[in-house]
């Protein structure tokens, strides 16, 4: 799903992006809805939950370092070593530094992953042998809702549906989309996915491999590091640990600089210091950096929470984003009044649902209504209000117009006239 909303969304982001010089989420949608309170909504959206994104990130890379030590070194101290290793990087490096760490930190995570499944899956005999034990021993694992009975039709569709929607919503895939140079890469994207999804067949011959021979570990998020350092000689155990490791930085260091970009270009450049020269916003950027990340390391060490959960309430939040995205790339009858009172009720929703899991019915996460509830706000309130201004509407609708054109004639270009 990530792959088709890619190259269907993320395509003509960029192509706007190109259009008309945006950097951020905030860029494209206060813009195309004129509107200085949803550019407001959106960045607020944007910081607020990506920060436990990026607390799942030191959390996952902490449970690492603190296992493979043997306790020697606390959870504490390695989500701070973590902490501290990223903001050097993206401090002194920026965007190129992250662009090569990712290339590096990908290619370790793809190979990673996949041979410590295969790997430890030979302790019961086999990928083949450990599907015939697990359907022997603990049939419940194989079927829905799962041995604790919470795992049902429910929760599979609101990890499909909001777990693609918020990592796309996300603003280091906004910044990321804006950054390519070549239109034709987001066509090649949905089958590069396809290969590396691939690579996640690891996880699961990791955990039901534990299931048979490492039951009643406490922590779920703990059980890659504990079957290897049970189960695999120091230097499988170290290159796998470090593929892991590689996982949470590449995100990481991602997430945090588009925060601080985000904060930095929306919020302070935007409304406190519209004139700021280069070096002020670098240096401003940076404190951001330093802010965010410690916030993140607060909550991991204060909330940590199994990384699931944390993630969907993180995505939950960005998820918000693809209905104006939706309406200002697809419906031109959109307007600002619909995309404030969908995301505001969109997020109202999804933080009430999520504190109160009681009134959650289907199984479904709380996102996911969240996500109903934008999206009927949206259309309902962009119909009974005014639409934009005819010239905003011929604005954007040229701009897809001419995107649609290039696409038919099979050039897609990466740079066009800008437009005022």
């Amino acid at each position: 799903m990530f792959g088709v909303l890619y190259f269907v969304v993320g395509k003509r982001i960029w192509y706007l992006g190109k259009r008309f010089d945006y950097v951020t989420p905030s860029d494209l949608l206060g813009d195309f809805f004129q509107s200085e309170k949803v550019r407001l909504i959106v960045g607020a959206i944007v910081v607020i939950f990506t920060i436990p994104y990026l607390q799942i990130q030191l959390t996952g890379g902490a449970y690492l370092i603190e296992v493979a030590s043997g306790g020697l070194i606390p959870f504490w101290m390695a989500a701070l070593m973590f902490y501290v290793v990223i903001l050097i990087y993206v401090w002194v490096g920026g965007i190129r530094a992250i662009a090569w760490t990712d290339i590096i930190y990908g290619g370790i995570l793809l190979f990673g992953l996949l041979y410590a499944g295969v790997y430890l899956s030979q302790i019961v005999g086999g990928p083949i042998a450990m599907f015939e034990q697990m359907q022997q021993f603990h049939p419940d694992h194989m079927v829905l809702p799962g041995p604790d009975g919470d795992a049902g039709y429910g929760m599979w569709v609101s990890l499909c549906f909001i777990t693609a929607i918020g990592a796309l919503m996300g603003p280091q895939l906004w910044l990321r989309m804006y950054s390519v140079k070549d239109g034709r890469i987001f066509n090649l994207m949905p089958f590069l996915l396809s290969i590396i999804a691939f690579c996640y067949v690891g996880s699961l011959l990791v955990s039901w491999t534990a299931v048979l021979e490492m039951p009643g570990v406490e922590n779920a998020d703990q059980i890659l590091p504990l079957m290897l350092m049970e189960y695999a000689p120091f230097i499988i155990a170290a290159l796998v640990l470090a593929a892991g490791a590689s996982a949470a930085m590449s995100t990481a260091n991602s997430q945090i600089h588009a925060v601080s970009t985000v904060m930095t270009k929306d919020f302070y450049q935007r409304y406190k210091n519209p004139n700021a020269s280069q070096k002020q916003l670098i240096q401003v950027g940076r404190y951001f950096l330093v802010l965010f990340s410690a916030v993140a390391y607060a909550l991991a060490l204060t909330a940590p929470g199994l990384l699931v959960t944390v993630g969907l309430v993180a995505f939950g939040g960005t998820a918000q984003l693809i209905v104006p995205t939706i309406g200002a790339l697809f419906w031109q009858r959109s307007n600002a009044k619909g995309a404030i009172a969908g995301l505001v009720g969109g997020i109202f929703i999804t933080v009430l649902l999520q504190f109160t899991p009681m009134l959650l019915p289907f199984g479904f996460s709380a996102a996911m209504y969240g996500l109903l509830a934008n999206t009927v706000l949206f259309i309902g309130v962009s119909l009974l209000t005014e639409p934009r201004p005819i010239e905003a509407v011929e604005r954007f609708k040229n701009a897809l117009s001419d995107f649609k054109d290039e696409e038919q004639s099979n050039t897609p270009s990466s740079s066009h006239s800008k437009s005022t």
